[in-house]
């Protein structure tokens, strides 16, 4: 029996025909587990960090500005002006 490392539910696959770098998903938390060993079978949860350091970046880029577009340094401050 394979159970999920990240919410413990069990995984319906036979243990004997999964292969090392196999991606498997759960049924349960839909994370992706990608078989790390085989007998015994062990799974890690394949990281989002990819997805969250993109949305950090895109942050980090600068201001988003009433149109949709980011703003450069300029507008922020004129923008920031405008609050106060």
């Amino acid at each position: 029996m394979i159970r999920c490392p990240e919410c413990s539910a069990e995984i319906d696959v036979d243990e004997d025909e999964v292969e090392e770098g196999e991606i498997l998903s759960c049924p349960e938390c839909e994370s992706e587990l990608e078989v790390s060993q085989t007998h015994p079978v062990h799974l890690n949860v394949i990281s989002d960090d990819l997805d969250e350091e993109e949305e950090e970046e895109e942050e980090e880029e600068g201001e988003v500005g009433e149109d949709g577009d980011y703003l450069d340094e300029e507008e922020e401050e004129y923008e920031e002006e405008d609050e106060e």
